[in-house]
């Protein structure tokens, strides 16, 4: 058992355990030669995409998209991501887990950006 004093001061951090649980999902491009990972943030859907890049001469670097049109926060619910089994398609699913509703997000003009959510 732990001592009086040192039981409250742990409290806090075992009630912020869920809280301190990861907010994003990840999933791949579906494209087989494509090296680009997708992040969605499971609560407001803003997606962004990170690949990796050769550079001459070094180890190489990580070239982030961040959200862009269409990409941001949505409305608050459980969002994730769906990859398509097309082996050609650089987009992903964007997936609302409550409504049903699906957005396709890709990279363009350096910017992650996704259509208007359909159903």
């Amino acid at each position: 058992m732990l001592p009086r004093g040192l039981r409250w001061s742990v409290l806090p951090l075992a009630l912020a355990g869920p809280a301190l649980a990861g907010n994003f999902a990840f999933a791949p491009a579906p494209q087989n030669d494509l090296n680009r990972v997708y992040r969605i943030d499971r609560v407001t859907g803003e997606v962004g995409a990170c690949q990796f890049q050769l550079k001459e001469g070094g180890v190489g670097v990580t070239i982030c998209f961040p959200a862009g049109e269409g990409a941001g926060p949505q409305t608050p619910s459980e969002y994730g991501l769906m990859p398509s089994r097309h082996e050609k398609e650089g987009g992903i699913f964007r997936v609302n887990l409550r409504t049903g509703e699906m957005s396709i997000c890709y990279v363009f003009d350096d910017k992650t950006v996704c259509t208007p959510q359909g159903k």
